[in-house]
């Protein structure tokens, strides 16, 4: 198994992006694929056009979400990988910290990229897109 861990700040608030995360029309949209969320621990997720699959393991708002996550590139019998978001204060800013465990051998690398490329990148786009929000 593999894991990976990635950093980077995100401008808005850790409450508006804990909000925005486990929001069905918000995260289809600083994605830009179709996510649908029960946003309850025990609460299955789907993302990005139903590549992403899970369930939300833990909350704790608005500083951490803990889910079992899986992609359909997941080899046959593979278990669910954990996916711990946290969100820390910034200044007016997140710092959004993501650490992804359990992945399947030779798909970490992938996986690393896929979140800069598919989350990190455009989340900074879509919150900067609010000036002066403050919630």
């Amino acid at each position: 198994m593999e894991s990976i861990e990635l950093s980077d700040i995100i401008p808005c608030t850790p409450a508006r992006l804990y909000e925005a995360w486990l929001d069905s029309a918000e995260h289809s949209a600083f994605t830009g694929g179709k996510a649908k969320i029960d946003p309850r621990v025990h609460g299955k997720f789907t993302a990005w056009d139903k590549y992403i699959t899970g369930e939300t393991l833990e909350l704790e708002p608005p500083r951490r979400i803990v889910q079992a996550w899986r992609t359909v590139d997941f080899p046959v019998g593979s278990a669910d990988s954990r996916l711990e978001i946290l969100l820390e204060p910034a200044g007016a800013k997140t710092r959004l910290t993501l650490k992804h465990k359990d992945l399947p051998e030779g798909q970490g690398q992938d996986y690393r990229q896929g979140w800069i490329d598919n989350y990190f990148e455009p989340m900074k786009a879509y919150f900067a897109s609010f000036p002066g929000q403050d919630s």
